[in-house]
C-alpha cells in the first residue's frame, strides 16, 4: 500500500477534531514529500537535527512538530521554525525554550508531558507538578512560549485497559488544568496515541494523534 493510501485511509478514519501528526522519523525526505503532495501538512520528528535538516530542503508551510525527548542545549536548532514542542517536562526547558523563541522574535507553542505510563522509561511530570508550574509566578513571565495542551504515552502493552486507563488518567488532568487561562497558557489540546492505539486515545478524548508506522510502514533502526 502506498504512502498516499495509507494516509487517506487513515483521514478519512479521524473525525474532523483530532489532528493527525505524520511521525516521519528515520524516513527519507521523498516519503515526507509523497505524503506533502497527498495533503499532509504537519510532520513530526524526535531528533532536532533530523528535523532541521529536513526542513531546510521541504515546502516551507509544514508545521514540525518535536515529539521526542528534548535537550536543553539542543533548543536553538529548532527555535526558529518548530511549531509545537510535545516533550516539555519541566520549567527549565519550558525556560530554555522561551529564551530562544526570543531571539528570533517568536512565541513557540508547547505541550507539558505528562507521565502517565507504569514504566519508568517514561518521561514526565505529574499531575500536580503540572498544575504547580502553570500556576507560579515564574511561569507568568515567560512571554515567548504559550503551553497550549498536554502530551502523555502510554504503557507499551497488549493490555487494553491498562492503556485505557492511562490516557484517562491524562484526559482528567487535562480537564483540570483546561480552566487555567493565562497571557502564555491556553490549554486545548491532548495529544495521545500512536499507530497502536490512537483509535482507543481518541474515544478517550485525544484531538491530536501521532501516527507513524501506519503511514510511512514499519521502521528500521541502524543498530
Amino acid at each position: 500500500m502506498s504512502i498516499t493510501k495509507n494516509l487517506e485511509y487513515i483521514k478519512n478514519s479521524l473525525p474532523q477534531h483530532v489532528t493527525l501528526v505524520a511521525v516521519s522519523k528515520t524516513k527519507p525526505v521523498e516519503n515526507l514529500q509523497e505524503a506533502y503532495n497527498a495533503g499532509q501538512r504537519i510532520f513530526g520528528e524526535n531528533k532536532i537535527q533530523e528535523m532541521a535538516e529536513k526542513f531546510e530542503v521541504l515546502p516551507k508551510d509544514i508545521s514540525w512538530h518535536m515529539i521526542g525527548h528534548v535537550q536543553s542545549n539542543k533548543v536553538k536548532y529548532m527555535a526558529e521554525f518548530v511549531d509545537l514542542i510535545h516533550g516539555c517536562d519541566s520549567f527549565k526547558l519550558l525556560k530554555e525554550i522561551n529564551k530562544q523563541a526570543k531571539k528570533h522574535d517568536r512565541i513557540i507553542n508547547c505541550l507539558l508531558q505528562l507521565k502517565i505510563a507504569k514504566e519508568d522509561t517514561k518521561f514526565g511530570m505529574s499531575p500536580k507538578e503540572a498544575s504547580t508550574l502553570l500556576n507560579s509566578e515564574e511561569f507568568s513571565s515567560l512571554k515567548n512560549i504559550c503551553v497550549t495542551g498536554v502530551m502523555g504515552m502510554a504503557t507499551f502493552t497488549e493490555n487494553q485497559n491498562q492503556v485505557k486507563e492511562e490516557f484517562e488518567t491524562l484526559k482528567s488532568t487535562f480537564d483540570n488544568l483546561k480552566s487555567i487561562t493565562l497571557d502564555n497558557c491556553t490549554i486545548k489540546t491532548i495529544s495521545m496515541g500512536m499507530s497502536g492505539d490512537y483509535k482507543l486515545a481518541i474515544d478517550c478524548g485525544s484531538t491530536m494523534v501521532r501516527v507513524g508506522s501506519s503511514i510511512f510502514g514499519s521502521r528500521t533502526y541502524n543498530s
